[in-house]
């Protein structure tokens, strides 16, 4: 995706920086100590066992554990400050962009981690694609303000080609020297991490990406934070001028899309199948999760469907009343937003059968199916475990300004947290 300026250089603007990185000899592992995105842990369990990989594991600023907000952001600041204080955690010595690796099983994923300069969504250089919960962006930022650090990078996609400003030369040319770090993580992904330094390397990083315009993969929370806080520093130029990111070019390394689920607490699966009604076509599945995911995709390829889990069985939801959908889907949207399993979910069924509502104390986004199912039967609650949208459908939205409910895709593999972050005090 492109989107040249008047001048020709309007576009993506990534900059070095001195990454914050953990000191391997003060650390147990690399792998111990870092993390998936704050909000694909799985919590309570998936914290506890973070917490407990090693006393440094990066949850414990991403996802700091204290009786009120103040007092977790705080803390998260305090331990900031610790690390560095302690050296386990130090800046590097010159500013760099960084090339990060991830591998598994034949897939391989190269990108950039650097400061990219932020945009107004005017200037349609990052689009976003999903809605985002206010009381998430608050939390972001209270976080932020507090440690004043980007601690995770945003995935950021584009599309680039081949040219005499070429970014991907400079990546081919750069993974052929020694990494700064190599690990591989529990999940089965090998990373690995090199940096950028020499100035006429970067200039040619930046001749290529500019004019590019990137969508966002995963973090539009942080993004809206990063827009937040950059407009509290306003107007004088400051470090809150620049988010941490992770650009990945997909024209080369296209990236996986996967769903998230809904877990609906206080809604037992006994209710939700009696309140669906006639609604939808309602089938019982006495089969196990992967046969039931199987019948998912298969009627998610005709049209609208949704699995409901919890009971201890699979209950397949599809074939809605069309008239249903006429009256409660909105109407001023484009018609690949209206047929959305994501939009029908929240307009539809939450909304106007469930009557639940979209709020924190009603339901949790969870990534990991097994988990989303586990959790729903341990508390007598409802899983709703989606189809991913097609990646096609995602960008075409995009383009048009129009973004999709909260929580739509998981693109992945997500970058891990804990390999680089980037101190707003030291850049």
């Amino acid at each position: 995706m492109t989107t040249p300026g008047p001048d020709g250089d309007h576009g993506l603007r990534l900059v070095p920086l001195r990454g914050l990185r953990y000191v391997p000899e003060a650390v147990g592992s690399l792998s111990a100590v870092t993390s998936p995105p704050y909000d694909v842990v799985v919590r309570p369990d998936g914290l506890l066992h973070l917490e407990s990989a090693d006393p440094h594991n990066i949850v414990r600023l991403i996802l700091p554990q204290a009786d009120t907000a103040t007092a977790r952001h705080q803390q998260a600041a305090q331990t900031l400050r610790d690390w560095l204080a302690e050296g386990i955690l130090a800046p590097d010595r010159v500013p760099a962009l960084y090339v990060y690796e991830q591998s598994r099983d034949g897939l391989l994923q190269r990108g950039l981690i650097g400061s990219l300069a932020l945009s107004s969504p005017e200037e349609g250089v990052v689009l976003p694609h999903e809605d985002v919960m206010p009381h998430v962006v608050e939390d972001r930022a209270a976080l932020m303000r507090a440690t004043a650090a980007n601690l995770e990078p945003l995935l950021l996609t584009y599309r680039g080609a081949p040219g005499p400003a070429d970014t991907a030369s400079v990546i081919d040319r750069t993974v052929a020297r020694p990494p700064l770090l190599a690990t591989t993580t529990e999940d089965g992904f090998h990373h690995r991490l090199w940096a950028i330094t020499d100035p006429a390397e970067i200039a040619e990083t930046a001749a290529g990406l500019a004019g590019h315009q990137a969508l966002i993969a995963d973090g539009h929370h942080r993004w809206a934070t990063y827009l937040r806080l950059q407009q509290e520093h306003a107007p004088a130029p400051s470090p809150w001028d620049y988010g941490l990111v992770l650009l990945v070019d997909t024209a080369r390394h296209p990236l996986q899309v996967r769903a998230i689920h809904r877990l609906l607490h206080r809604l037992p699966v006994s209710e939700a199948l009696a309140a669906v009604g006639g609604s939808f076509r309602v089938r019982h599945l006495d089969a196990p999760l992967p046969e039931a995911m199987a019948a998912l995709a298969d009627s998610a390829a005709h049209g609208n469907a949704f699995l409901l889990a919890g009971d201890g069985s699979y209950h397949l939801l599809d074939r809605p009343d069309p008239d249903l959908i006429a009256r409660t889907v909105r109407t001023d949207r484009p018609a690949a937003w209206r047929t959305l399993d994501a939009s029908v979910l929240h307009e539809t069924l939450l909304a106007h059968v469930w009557h639940v509502p979209d709020a924190p104390e009603d339901i949790a986004y969870i990534h990991d199916t097994e988990a989303a199912v586990e959790q729903a039967e341990r508390n007598d609650a409802t899983a709703v475990l989606m189809h991913p949208v097609r990646e096609e459908v995602v960008r075409d939205l995009a383009r048009q300004g129009v973004t999709m409910p909260r929580k739509s895709t998981s693109f992945g593999p997500k970058p891990a947290t804990g390999l680089v972050l980037r101190s707003l005090t030291i850049d």
